[in-house]
């Protein structure tokens, strides 16, 4: 048997999907990434499959969808049934490494890879289990996932060198089995301090301003609420904000071509991110929501066997373990609810939320050119034709017709009113141990 080829996974965190060259955004340089997209495949409809970061992680590293792992919150710690790519890969007798962000909670710092060689920042992880409050009066304390903006320095930035740094070690010397190299970065994630070289590269004048509706759905105005993505910000800060996030996508991609000058050619590679980010669209920084700037993420892949190009079929996170098994000569597993990317078909996509800022469990079905948004018996829809209304300002779920399909076809895929129910018993479960505690 041929030795499977070595294969990088690079993971940044709140990278939308429009913000790049490649993409065709006016302004965000993207040198490095622009270049795998030539060179690969460029997944133009890639959703995540929960627009939070552990939930998507949880999900991504599983190939599971959120319900089915129980990843509703960023305070989740995986318990020890929980599968990832470094235990699948293990068949094929791949070594599997990590470096940098992956948010995963707990004490297990591995969760089945073989070596780390760099982990997260520890203010970021939960090790209580505690899930978040779901209640209308929830508010974050301050809104400065935006405001805290600007030129300098952070430790985000000195996280990502690292995590690069550590990744080139391990490159120059890998060993003889074919390696998993998963390198996880947190930019572009708030706050929106970007180092000063790459700030230099924008203008804020260039910041088309964001519109936001005088109405607002009664779910997305809460959400808005709990994050205070309602306190009124000055042009100014709205600009600077842009800029800043534009800037701290740039300084990624420049840790990615760092890696990629790295590896030959030979190398499988995939970049992709958890989740968007909102970028003041629709009034909203942050994400948690299913509006496209937040649940549409870029996801290239380079493969030696496939011709470069572009697609616009409907892909999800969890397809990316049953790839990654692809690639190692694994057989397809019939418990991924995922299909593998080297032979991508078209097939509705399914996002879920249960965690702050939603009092009731949130799913997205996204299918041909239409987005379904479910928010339980006590919230009307949103219905979007994302073909005919690219912003999502023209909500159509006054069509009976249209939304008794849609959810009939959301319910092949998952119960929601009983997820929700589900969700909201273990998180209840997991509040009063840590209470206990």
């Amino acid at each position: 048997m041929d030795r499977p080829p070595n294969i990088l996974v690079v993971l940044s965190d709140e990278h939308t999907a429009a913000a790049a060259g490649w993409a065709g955004h006016p302004h965000v340089q993207t040198p490095h990434l622009d270049r795998l997209a030539a060179q690969g495949v460029s997944f133009d409809r890639a959703y995540t499959n929960s627009p939070m970061c552990v939930p998507s992680r949880l999900s991504l590293m599983a190939g599971q969808y959120v319900h089915q792992i129980g990843a509703w919150d960023n305070g989740v710690i995986p318990g020890p049934t929980y599968r990832t790519w470094g235990h699948h890969l293990r068949e094929a007798g791949y070594t599997s490494v990590i470096a940098g962000r992956t948010h995963f909670n707990g004490p297990d710092r591995l969760l089945g890879f073989d070596r780390r060689l760099t982990d997260d920042l520890d203010f970021w992880l939960d090790h209580g289990g505690r899930p978040p409050r779901r209640t209308p009066d929830w508010r974050r304390p301050s809104n400065s996932h935006v405001t805290e903006q600007g030129a300098g320095d952070h430790v985000h930035t000195q996280h990502d060198i690292a995590a690069t740094d550590a990744a080139l070690d391990f490159l120059r010397a890998p060993g003889e089995e074919p390696f998993l190299l998963y390198v996880g970065y947190m930019h572009p994630h708030f706050p929106l301090v970007a180092p000063p070289e790459f700030r230099a590269l924008y203008d804020a004048a260039d910041v088309e301003l964001p519109s936001v509706a005088d109405e607002q759905h009664p779910v997305i105005s809460l959400l808005r609420h709990g994050f205070r993505n309602d306190e009124p910000l000055t042009e100014e800060q709205i600009r600077e904000a842009t800029v800043c996030y534009w800037a701290l996508i740039s300084h990624l991609d420049h840790q990615i071509g760092r890696l990629l000058a790295a590896v030959p050619d030979d190398t499988v590679v995939i970049y992709t991110s958890d989740h968007g980010e909102m970028a003041g669209h629709h009034g909203i920084w942050q994400k948690q929501c299913f509006y496209e700037p937040a649940v549409r993420i870029p996801l290239l892949l380079r493969h030696p066997a496939l011709p470069s190009g572009r697609t616009d079929a409907h892909v999800s996170l969890i397809d990316v373990l049953p790839t990654l098994r692809d690639v190692a000569g694994l057989a397809s597993d019939p418990a991924l609810p995922g299909h593998s990317l080297l032979d991508a078909t078209d097939r509705p996509v399914l996002s879920e939320y249960h965690a702050q800022g939603m009092v009731d469990g949130g799913f997205m079905l996204k299918s041909g050119p239409w987005k379904y948004c479910y928010y339980g018996f006590a919230h009307p829809p949103q219905v979007f034709n994302l073909d005919d209304d690219p912003l999502e300002l023209n909500d159509l779920s006054g069509d009976t017709a249209l939304v008794q399909r849609l959810d009939a076809e959301l319910r092949l895929l998952l119960d929601p009113d009983a997820t929700d129910a589900k969700a909201k018993s273990d998180q209840a479960a997991r509040m009063a141990v840590s209470t206990r505690g």
